[in-house]
This record gives structure tokens, sequence and C-alpha cells, in this order.
């Protein structure tokens, strides 16, 4: 199993091109050299990072010598500050994960927002549970989005919007992917 300084140097090593075959195989579920979930969590980092943002890759909070938090990541884009929360889950992400985020967002700064990126969506309650945590914001994206964003190269652009939209319309879920690339029946 690598530890968190050899995932960071390894993703440290990849452009653009070789974060869209690392999602291509994320999406394929074949991963080998990555331990479940880390290769989506260090890809999300990534991308920001290329896209100008500065990352904080994993790492864990210590009190009294002993570990109360594990933060898979911060962005910091344009002012923004974001915690982040990965679930390379082939379901959709239930409300503990965003419960554990608004644990996680009160014991900072009130202008720290959360992120809680999932691979296979979000289910209904934890849609809900996201819209009602305020004053935390908690920002929801789902794999499709990650996708999205990464292939065009515009993850802060991408953030940038979801926040926009949640701060005008209460609304965490803003899909950023135009009209037309949407799945509509």
């Amino acid at each position: 199993m690598p530890s968190a300084l050899e995932y960071e140097q390894r993703i440290l090593t990849y452009d653009w091109e070789q974060l869209l075959t690392l999602w291509e195989a994320i999406e394929s579920r074949d991963t080998p050299g990555w331990d479940a979930g880390k290769a989506f969590e260090y890809l999300v980092l990534r991308a920001f990072q290329l896209d100008q943002a500065d990352v904080v890759y994993p790492y864990g909070v210590r009190v009294s010598g002993a570990e109360i938090e594990q933060i898979d990541g911060i962005i910091y884009v344009e002012g923004l500050a974001c915690l982040v929360e990965c679930k390379d889950w082939s379901d959709g992400v239930s409300i503990e994960p965003i419960a554990k985020m608004r644990n996680q967002l009160m014991r900072r700064h009130a202008s720290t927002i959360g992120i809680v990126f999932s691979h296979g969506g979000f289910t209904a309650p934890a849609v809900i549970l996201a819209r009602y945590v305020a004053p935390q914001m908690i920002l929801l994206w789902d794999g499709n989005e990650v996708g999205y964003a990464l292939r065009q190269r515009q993850m802060c652009q991408a953030l940038r919007a979801k926040y926009r939209f949640c701060i005008e319309q209460g609304d965490p879920l803003f899909d950023i992917r135009p009209r037309e690339a949407l799945e509509l029946p």
C-alpha cells in the first residue's frame, strides 16, 4: 500500500492527458497501483492544480497526539477555500459524508466551503441535507461533472459556476455541464 507521500509524488507527474487516461481507468474500475478510492481523490486535486488552483493533498489533523480528522484535500482558488471529500462509490453517496463534511466545516472559519465529489452521485437524502446545512456551504459534484470539467480543463471555472449558483439559488447541486451535454430522456 503506497503512502500518502508516494501517491502525491506519483500524481504530480501527471499532465492533463495522463489524468484523462486515469479517469478512464477509474470509470472502468481498473486502477492498479492505487488503493480503493485513492485514484479518484488524487485525480480531483491534481486536475484543480493543473488548472492553477493551489491544493493541499490528503492529510490528517492531530490534536493532543490523536488523529481527529482525515482530510481528502483542500482547494484554494480565487478567494475560495474549499475542504474536499471524495467518494469513489458506484452507488450514490448517502448523508454520512455530508454530515461529516458539515462537522469538519464547523471547526473552520465560516468562509470555508465544503465540496463532496462522488463518482456515483448522491442519494436524495444527501442532497436534501446539503441544501440545509447553512450557514455552511457544501457543493456536490458527481462523476459526470468531474469527467466533463476534466475534459474541458476547466475545473476552477466549474467550481466558480457551482459556487455562484449555490449563492444565488441556495442549491448545491448545480450541474456545470451545458444542457446539450446532459443525458436527457
